[in-house]
């Protein structure tokens, strides 16, 4: 008899990893690449540029987006050798949420 078994954190970055659109990579390291200052080898990435240039580019929708969770790249890109933040405003903060990429053991 079969059992399931719990998934495994490599597992789960695959499976996330596999049901995110290539529209998104793209985006993602078209940003990277454009924003990326080889002084601090870090990029910022503003949420709503990525979000802009994956529905410029493919048939997704901003709200595809945000319900299927297809931001949610940080652990991918970890895995790819990158220290990667992602940080919002809090409450009486407003600013661009944005994602910042920096080559890992960087400050």
């Amino acid at each position: 008899m079969n059992k399931v078994k719990p998934i495994t954190p490599e597992e789960a970055c695959k499976v996330k990893k596999e049901n995110i659109p290539d529209a998104v990579f793209t985006a993602f390291n078209t940003l990277i690449a454009k924003n990326f200052d080889s002084k601090y080898s870090a990029a910022v990435v503003k949420q709503k540029d990525v979000v802009s240039e994956i529905v410029k580019n493919s048939d997704i929708t901003s709200e595809e987006i945000f319900n299927n969770g297809y931001l949610d790249i940080e652990g991918i890109y970890r895995k790819a050798g990158w220290s990667v933040k992602y940080d919002k405003p809090g409450y009486n903060e407003s600013y661009e949420p944005f994602f910042e990429f920096k080559k890992v053991n960087q400050r």
